[in-house]
């Protein structure tokens, strides 16, 4: 069996097993590649059909293409296809762009706080209406106990503390001292009552095998990732103004993957584009302890 095929079938084990043993139950949907991959593989893993919320936490300030790629993508898959703002924080302008906060607290306020009202049904939910094409105003909040996210080890320097099944308190804060062995792929699944569990299926993925999968699976990804003109391209997507395109000539996969195996970002972080990371040291751990993707 060869690498990619191992990945993919621990994941779509472990996206199984999230499912049989946690109730309310979402999955996040970022857009970006890993999300995407991750989204494929919950296609696999349930016969087409994906038995649970695909949820996106729009900022208000994603790149438009990526949210045109999101419902056109849920629309065509026929995808339970959720959003959810802070709408406060963005009625008040309390947003960076707006020039109240640092980027930081930006990041607080509308991924970390929109994700926790989302999550918990204290903040408005919109589904998208597939016979109208619109979104309106979800009438269910019961609060998701369960969430799975793209989550890569390599990927920054606090995810790589994760487990495949990471518990978290009741208010979405994550102790990362107190989190449960994983020995010889046995997980645990049994936590305290009031728990909030993230489910991460791609730990162990690189980026490099990411793009391979896209390339065997022939999966489409929003096309922010090749050619933006001028010999750039977006290496990671988040909203527009704290993220910048890197040096590529690459115009599709295979280029990317040729790109990655040259060893041509091997000293560059693959979130060196994300402002909000340099802002943080580098990397996220103060915002992911509090509860950001």
């Amino acid at each position: 069996m060869d690498h990619l095929t191992e990945l993919e079938n621990r994941s779509i084990y472990i996206l199984r097993e999230a499912y049989s043993q946690f109730k309310n139950l979402c999955m996040l949907w970022s857009i970006g590649k890993d999300s995407t991959v991750l989204l494929w593989l919950a296609r696999k893993a349930f016969f087409g059909h994906i038995p649970f919320p695909l949820v996106h936490i729009d900022t208000a300030y994603k790149i438009p293409e990526m949210i045109e790629y999101r419902d056109r993508l849920a629309k065509a898959w026929g995808l339970n296809m959720i959003y959810g703002q802070n709408e406060l924080a963005l009625q008040e302008k309390n947003t960076f762009p707006d020039g109240k906060i640092d980027r930081i607290n930006c990041c607080r306020l509308l991924k970390t706080e929109a994700l926790k009202q989302t999550l918990s049904g204290e903040g408005k939910r919109y589904r998208l209406n597939h016979a109208t094409g619109q979104y309106e105003v979800d009438t269910n909040n019961e609060p998701y106990t369960g969430v799975i996210v793209g989550v890569r080890s390599d990927e920054e320097g606090s995810r790589s503390k994760e487990r495949y099944f990471s518990p978290r308190d009741k208010n979405n804060d994550w102790h990362i001292g107190d989190q449960p062995p994983e020995f010889w792929n046995q997980f645990k699944t049994d936590f305290a009552p009031g728990t909030h569990v993230r489910v991460h299926p791609l730990l162990d993925w690189t980026e490099l095998n990411i793009w391979e999968y896209i390339q065997r699976e022939q999966i489409p990804t929003v096309s922010l990732y090749y050619d933006q003109g001028e010999t750039k391209r977006y290496r990671s997507l988040g909203c527009w103004p704290c993220t910048k395109p890197v040096e590529s000539i690459s115009k599709n996969v295979a280029e990317i993957i040729l790109e990655l195996k040259s060893g041509q970002f091997a000293n560059i972080a693959e979130r060196a584009g994300r402002a909000q990371d340099k802002e943080d040291g580098g990397g996220l751990e103060t915002l992911r302890k509090e509860g950001y993707m």
